[in-house]
């Protein structure tokens, strides 16, 4: 019975890994390949190259993930390179053998339009593809090799200068500076439909509220935003002073309100505020197991 039950989720995740791949290949043909941008990745090579030598993207693109793939099998599990796989040559067939040869239609109008909606239908294809637990290859692959062997690098920002060198390698191909501004444009819209394919609506904001006053704040944010307040008993490192602290979670929308609210009961209160990226449970998402 698990056996199926295994089978069936990944037949599920393999379709939405289709899905999610077909989606990034018309973003990438459809919008970013006619407005001469290079969008770092794997994807941003294979690009620079067929504008240089007229091969095709999707080979290029899979000639280049073919090592990396071959590392992740030998030291990731072979569950992520298989959707990994599926998703490189599912891109190859249909980018090089579907909308190429068909002569899909594509857009011409302004490069700003072009840049800022390739972000937005390649972000929703990646993301599809993410939340089903599988990659495109190229930098996810070496993301997942790096923090194998070095867990606490800071990999954003690793793949951030990968991604610049590939973007700023745009400007000499495309002998254009634009090039690379819309480039960064597309990175920037492609990023934030990820977090919304993933995330949805339910991200949002965790105060941590340091206040003597803390029973009136407390009150006040049920009778404001009508969000649940948790008390956590704190002690002060220095003075030893118990002290209570207010956990809370909103959502973004209330997040100047509730600021607000307590500035207006306590002047001097201490504030942490951080960016949640998913907030499950009562007045969120409902939880559903995984």
């Amino acid at each position: 019975m698990k056996t199926k039950s295994y089978a069936l989720e990944m037949l599920w995740d393999s379709l939405i890994v289709l899905v999610g791949t077909a989606v990034y290949a018309v973003g990438l043909y459809y919008f970013v390949e006619p407005s001469n941008t290079a969008p770092g990745g794997v994807s941003g090579i294979a690009l620079l190259v067929n504008y240089v030598t007229g091969f095709p993207v999707g080979i290029a693109s899979a000639l280049i993930n073919a090592p990396l793939l071959i590392l992740g099998l030998v030291f990731l599990g072979k569950e992520f390179i298989l959707k990994t796989l599926l998703s490189v040559a599912s891109f190859t067939v249909i980018y090089d053998y579907i909308l190429t040869p068909l002569h899909f239609p594509y857009y011409e109008g302004e490069r700003l339009m072009a840049s800022l909606f390739g972000g937005i239908v390649t972000g929703v294809g990646l993301g599809l593809v993410f939340y089903a637990a599988g990659s495109t290859g190229g930098t996810d692959i070496i993301t997942k090799l790096v923090q194998r062997r070095f867990p606490h690098m800071q990999l954003g920002r690793i793949l951030l200068i990968v991604d610049l060198v590939i973007v700023g390698a745009s400007i000499i191909v495309y002998r254009s500076i634009e090039s690379a501004l819309y480039a960064i444009i597309v990175i920037y819209a492609n990023t934030q439909l990820i977090n919304v394919v993933l995330y949805g609506n339910d991200s949002g904001r965790l105060f941590y509220i340091f206040s003597d006053r803390y029973r009136e704040i407390t009150d006040a944010i049920f009778a404001a935003v009508d969000r649940g307040v948790t008390l956590l008993d704190g002690e002060g490192g220095y003075t030893g002073e118990a002290k209570k602290v207010i956990l809370c979670a909103v959502r973004k929308n209330e997040y100047h309100k509730v600021k607000k609210l307590v500035r207006g009961i306590d002047p001097d209160a201490f504030i942490i505020a951080a960016e949640s990226f998913e907030v499950e449970g009562e007045g969120f998402k409902a939880h559903k197991e995984d």
